[in-house]
């Protein structure tokens, strides 16, 4: 029901929601508490009925620690890339890694990189 209901807005409400769970995140770990997540989803148009939601919750909360993982909520969600887009990737990283390190400091980003 949950990836049925984001398919139809797609793209916009992805990013929306990374955006949104690094905002909430203010001590950057990572995690999202239920609350937080109920509340993402509300605010994102992306309601369910509290059985499915807490269902939901028990999936991504495996190891019951009251809190989930955002990055690995987006790729349950979201799924594996396909290989399109892991090529695409792999291109553009071959591309900010010209010194071929293996990492990519942010100064070199910001060479390759305007988002104007």
């Amino acid at each position: 029901i949950f990836r049925q209901t984001l398919s139809k807005r797609g793209v916009r409400v992805v990013t929306g929601l990374g955006k949104y769970f690094r905002q909430i995140d203010k001590n950057r770990n990572g995690f999202l508490s239920q609350a937080a997540l109920k509340e993402a989803l509300k605010l994102f148009h992306l309601e369910m009925p509290e059985g499915d939601f807490e269902s939901l919750w028990l999936i991504l909360d495996d190891s019951k620690s009251d809190k989930v993982d955002y990055g690995e909520f987006t790729h349950a969600i979201f799924g594996e890339m396909n290989e399109y887009r892991k090529t695409f990737v792999r291109k553009a990283y071959m591309k900010l890694d010209f010194n071929k390190t293996g990492s990519v400091p942010m100064v070199d980003v910001r060479k390759c990189y305007c988002a104007k």
